[in-house]
C-alpha cells in the first residue's frame, strides 16, 4: 500500500497551494483530482497586494509578462466614478489557467506527487481510495470546492449559506484603459474589469438572476459596454455559481478543509484566491506541528475581514439608495474609500475603520428615503 504524510483531494489553486505549503515544511504530499491540467474556472482573476504576497510566500511570483497590473479599485455607476489606490504595492490580473500552471510547476519542482484524472472514492481509517489505488495518509486535506465530499465524509457540514449568485467570465483583446480594476454597478449586479495582460482584459458579470451572456449583460453597464465596443472576445464564456458559505469548524481529527471547501465569500470581495493562499501557509505550519488547532484559529482570523467586506458590499448591491449614498460619501471624502481598501487588503486593522458608523448613517438614510 502506498503511504504519504499528506493527501490533498482537489488540484485547483487551493489544493496546489496546500500541497506546496506542506511540502515546504518537509512533508510528503500527494494530490488527486478528477480533472487534469490546465484546470480552468470562472473567476475575476485579480490578485490584490495581499494575495500576491501570500502567493510569493509559497514561492510563486507571476511576472509582468504573464499578468496585467492595476494600482487600486474604481467604482463606476451612472456616469459617476470614485477610485482608491492601494496603500502599497500593486495588484495583478492573471488568467486562471496561467496561475494554475505556475502553481503546478512549483509543486512538481518541490516533489509533490500527482494523480490527475483520478476520482477520490472514499476515505476510511486513514486510507484513501483514489481510482484503483489505496493510499495510507497521516493527514487528509479537502480542497474539493463548495460541494466538498471530504467535508461530508468528515462530518464538517451543516454550515450556513450567506449568498448565492451567478457569474459569467470572458476575455477581450483590448489595451486596458486605466490603472484600476473597475467595478461597474447596477441594480441587481456588477461587472468587473481586470487587466490580465498588456492587450487583454477579463470581464466578469455577477448577478442574482440568470445572465445569458456577457454581451447581453453589458446592456446594464453602458460605460463598460462603450469601452468594449469593437473589442474581440479571445475566450469562450465560462459561467459559475458564486456562493458565500460559513462553517463553524474546518478541521476534524486528521482532516482539514481549505479554499471553498472550508467556506467561501461572494465574488464581490475579490479575495477568493487570496484566502486560499493565506490559509495554505497556516495549514502547512499546522500539519508540520501535528496540531490542527493552530489552523482552525488562523482560518477564523483570515476569513474575518473578507467576510465582513463581502457582507458590506452585498448590502450595497441589495439597496441602491445605500450604494449611491456610500459612493457619494466616497466622492466627498476619498479618504474613506482609501481606508476601506486599506482594510480590505490587510494593510490596516478592521478596528481602525469607522465603517460601522458610515453604514449606520447610510442605512438610516435608506430607511428615510423608503419611508
Amino acid at each position: 500500500m502506498l503511504k504519504t504524510d499528506v493527501f490533498v483531494c482537489g488540484g485547483g489553486p487551493a489544493g496546489l497551494a496546500a500541497a506546496i505549503a506542506a511540502r515546504r515544511q518537509g512533508l510528503d504530499v500527494m494530490v488527486a483530482d478528477c480533472f487534469k491540467p490546465r484546470i480552468d474556472k470562472a473567476c475575476g482573476e485579480g490578485l490584490m497586494p495581499d494575495g500576491l504576497a501570500a502567493l510569493a510566500a509559497l514561492g510563486v511570483t507571476p511576472t509582468e509578462e504573464e499578468t496585467g497590473t492595476f494600482h487600486g479599485i474604481r467604482f463606476v455607476e451612472d456616469g459617476r466614478s470614485v477610485e482608491a489606490r492601494f496603500p502599497e504595492g500593486v495588484g495583478r490580473g492573471i488568467r486562471r489557467t496561467v496561475l494554475h500552471d505556475l502553481l503546478h510547476q512549483n509543486a512538481m519542482e518541490l516533489g509533490v506527487k500527482f494523480r490527475w484524472s483520478t476520482q477520490v472514492l472514499n476515505v476510511r481509517d486513514g486510507v484513501v481510495r483514489a481510482g484503483s489505488e489505496e493510499i495510507r495518509t497521516n493527514w487528509l486535506v479537502g480542497a474539493d470546492g463548495i460541494r466538498s465530499r471530504v467535508r461530508e465524509w468528515s462530518g464538517l457540514g451543516g454550515g450556513r449559506r450567506l449568498s448565492r449568485r451567478i457569474g459569467l467570465r470572458q476575455h477581450f483583446k483590448i489595451r486596458p484603459w486605466g490603472e484600476f480594476m473597475e467595478i461597474y454597478w447596477c441594480n441587481g449586479g456588477q461587472a468587473y474589469m481586470t487587466p490580465t495582460g498588456k492587450d487583454e482584459v477579463c470581464v466578469v458579470v455577477v448577478a442574482s438572476h440568470r445572465v445569458r451572456s456577457v454581451r447581453e449583460a453589458l446592456a446594464s453597464f453602458p460605460e463598460l459596454a462603450s469601452r468594449l465596443k469593437g473589442a474581440e472576445p479571445v475566450s469562450t464564456e465560462r459561467g459559475a455559481l458564486t456562493e458565500g458559505h460559513l462553517y463553524d469548524r474546518v478541521t476534524a481529527g486528521h482532516t482539514a478543509l481549505i479554499g471553498d471547501a472550508s467556506g467561501s465569500v461572494d465574488a464581490i470581495s475579490g479575495q477568493g484566491l487570496a484566502l486560499s493562499f493565506l490559509q495554505a501557509e497556516a495549514l502547512g505550519i499546522a500539519l508540520k506541528s501535528g496540531d490542527l488547532r493552530f489552523y482552525e484559529a488562523a482560518h477564523r482570523r483570515i476569513r474575518r475581514v473578507p467576510l465582513f467586506m463581502s457582507r458590506t458590499m452585498l448590502l450595497m448591491d441589495r439597496f441602491g439608495p445605500l450604494r449611491r449614498w456610500t459612493q457619494g460619501a466616497f466622492e466627498k471624502n476619498p479618504r474613506i474609500f482609501e481606508q476601506m481598501l486599506s482594510v480590505h487588503v490587510g494593510a490596516t486593522p478592521l478596528t481602525t475603520l469607522g465603517i460601522g458608523g458610515i453604514l449606520s448613517v447610510g442605512i438610516q438614510t435608506l430607511m428615510q428615503q423608503e419611508g
